[in-house]
């Protein structure tokens, strides 16, 4: 759906060169969009970081790569987790809030087996990124990203350093192009 408004279990596509480092080539999945500003998680830039105590409990449910993935650069000590559900999780519980389908937030205070019959992936990520009322809406409008709608397994992909492009050549068109652009454009 591209040209679709950001909301919710949306995708944000950056598009080169986007001049921030913090977002060059990412795909933000979008938690929240309201008037007073948005937040999402960047989902394609994994960390060699693994999940230490108190949280390597949660481990068995991380989804490959097992790592900490870099949501972005605001609160970087603030982690968010990310579950993947059998059902569509509908209702907030103590353990898992929905998002969007079958992706809901995890409280990772919580003890993980209450959600392991529930979930059959969680990915945790450090950060994220997050916009003023109106500062995402003018980013989209001048070019900086490209709204799509996320595929089931987006969140969760096994192989996130090939996401940004997967995503763009699923599109087709001008933007199956843009997959394509060298790492470095001043090389073209």
């Amino acid at each position: 759906m591209h040209g679709a408004s950001p909301a919710k279990g949306r995708l944000l596509v950056a598009t080169p060169p986007l001049d921030d480092p913090n977002f060059d080539r990412t795909v933000v999945y979008v938690l929240e969009h309201r008037d007073d500003g948005a937040l999402g998680v960047v989902i394609n830039r994994p960390t060699e970081e693994e999940l230490g105590e108190p949280l390597e409990r949660w481990a068995d449910l991380q989804t490959a790569p097992g790592a900490i993935f870099l949501g972005g650069p605001v609160e970087p000590d603030a982690l968010i987790a990310l579950a993947y559900a059998h059902q569509p999780i509908v209702d907030d519980t103590d353990e898992l809030s929905p998002v969007a389908g079958r992706v809901a937030s995890a409280d990772l205070t919580t003890d993980p087996a209450f959600v392991a019959g529930v979930v059959s992936s969680v990915r945790v990520f450090r950060g994220y990124a997050g916009w003023g009322p109106g500062q995402l809406e003018g980013e989209i409008e001048s070019g900086a990203w490209v709204v799509l709608d996320a595929e089931p397994d987006d969140v969760f992909d096994s192989e996130p350093d090939e996401l940004w492009r997967r995503v763009l050549r699923r599109q087709g068109g001008r933007l199956a192009w843009l997959a394509t652009a060298p790492d470095d454009l001043s090389a073209n």
